[in-house]
């Protein structure tokens, strides 16, 4: 354990781990001080039987050691880089102006003109449709009226994975199979949909390739095919792993700042004031605009802060108070409402973000350094987009003004979504 080694340190196991936990901004910098040039972090066992028992490659959130930073060092080019950014920004918003749309259908069908829904499965349909568009270079449809088969059995393939993978999670591989057969059948044959998905996207590529058409920018997965600095299942598993991690983990976020936004109507109004001024500006280059709205950026973060339940974890630490092996977890969830780190933590104040105080180590969402997480500015930007263009459109309401109770499940949820109201901005 490591008491002498953190200001309040937790100790304890998780599955068949002994853990520690931090929970101040100090303690955490000190503690990915620590990691080399090989930081390790904790595998998810069914993820990884999976990949042994079909003979897949592993991508980076899987890896370690060597291998790990060969191909994270490939990836950052094309997924994290500001450069590699800039060009899958535009299949970003288009599909957010697709939500703008999709949510005006929506409400021309009410004679209210407003529409008052539990927005959780739009936005999980909307956070696939983006990323996947940016990942795979191809548009699902699951913003259309009739989405395609085949579109319908790849959402319900990332959402039977997500939902399984939890109550497999701290189960040694062996013993999967055995405590539940059925649930361990439903994961494998959604990620064996997962990566046939992948595989078919492959073949399109390799067609327009075959085609000799004028060579244009055709998302991540076509870049990574074209430069073959990584072999082919290598870039299957990361674009898969890619998929699987930006669903729930962008769109729950969304979903908590629209509810913070609908509750804090004078919050809602600055941001809409900043889009509408940074818009002004005539700017048409995406990366510009977005760094022209830093309290829409804010805003996100405040979210993050308060409501993110995934922690960063290391599996190997070189100090002598911390044993090797031993699972090292920031407390993120503590620490976004400690009052030990911020001035009235629960207060959602998107402007403490815009200050000259000192945040380092606050914003650890996405983890930090070369391990931190490789889908972080695809997620940002993501995000970003959809408020900018949901905030330009719509007013946001709620009835509900006291605080969501919530459940862990794999993620931090609602335990009951709330019911928003939007009413377009004429």
């Amino acid at each position: 354990r490591s008491r002498s080694f953190f200001s309040h340190p937790g100790s304890g196991t998780v599955g068949s781990h002994d853990s520690v936990n931090v929970f101040l901004p100090q303690d955490a910098a000190q503690l990915f001080q620590t990691e080399g040039i090989f930081p390790r972090r904790m595998g998810i066992d069914s993820w990884l039987a999976h990949r042994a028992l079909r003979n897949h490659k592993c991508g980076v959130f899987l890896l370690n050691g060597e291998e790990w930073r060969s191909d994270r060092l490939i990836l950052n080019k094309e997924v994290i880089s500001p450069a590699g950014t800039r060009k899958f920004l535009p299949f970003l918003n288009t599909v957010a102006e697709d939500f703008v749309a999709f949510m005006y259908r929506q409400i021309r069908k009410n004679t209210r003109g407003s529409l008052t829904v539990d927005l959780y499965h739009d936005l999980f349909r909307f956070t696939l449709e983006a990323s996947s568009y940016a990942l795979y270079g191809e548009r699902l449809g699951l913003l259309e009226e009739s989405p395609k088969p085949e579109s319908q059995e790849f959402i319900s393939a990332v959402e039977t994975m997500l939902q399984t993978t939890l109550p497999l999670l701290f189960l040694p591989p062996g013993v999967m199979r055995w405590v539940n057969n059925r649930l361990w059948q439903q994961h494998l044959k959604a990620w064996d949909t997962i990566f046939s998905h992948a595989d078919k996207c492959i073949q399109n590529i390799y067609q327009e390739f075959c085609l000799g058409k004028p060579r244009k920018y055709s998302g991540i997965m076509a870049e990574l095919l074209v430069q073959a600095e990584l072999p082919l299942d290598s870039i299957k598993a990361n674009v898969t792993e890619l998929t699987a991690g930006g669903v729930d983990t962008t769109a729950m976020p969304l979903l908590f700042t629209l509810f913070e936004l609908a509750r804090n109507p004078q919050v809602q109004t600055a941001i809409r004031e900043e889009i509408r001024g940074a818009q002004a500006q005539g700017s048409r280059e995406l990366a510009k605009l977005l760094n022209a709205m830093p309290l829409l950026k804010g805003a996100l973060k405040e979210t993050l802060s308060l409501s993110h339940a995934q922690a960063p974890c290391c599996l190997s630490c070189t100090t002598q108070q911390i044993l090797f092996q031993t699972l090292c977890q920031v407390g993120l969830y503590s620490m976004g409402r400690s009052p030990a780190v911020f001035t009235e933590p629960e207060q959602y104040r998107p402007s403490r973000w815009l200050g000259k105080e000192d945040h380092s180590f606050k914003a650890l969402a996405f983890g930090f350094g070369s391990r931190q997480c490789i889908g972080r500015r695809l997620a940002e930007a993501e995000m970003a987009l959809f408020l900018m263009h949901i905030l330009k459109n719509f007013k946001i309401d709620t009835v509900f003004k006291e605080d969501i109770r919530t459940i862990y499940s794999f993620i931090l949820k609602p335990e009951k979504p709330p019911r928003l109201t939007f009413r377009p901005i004429d």
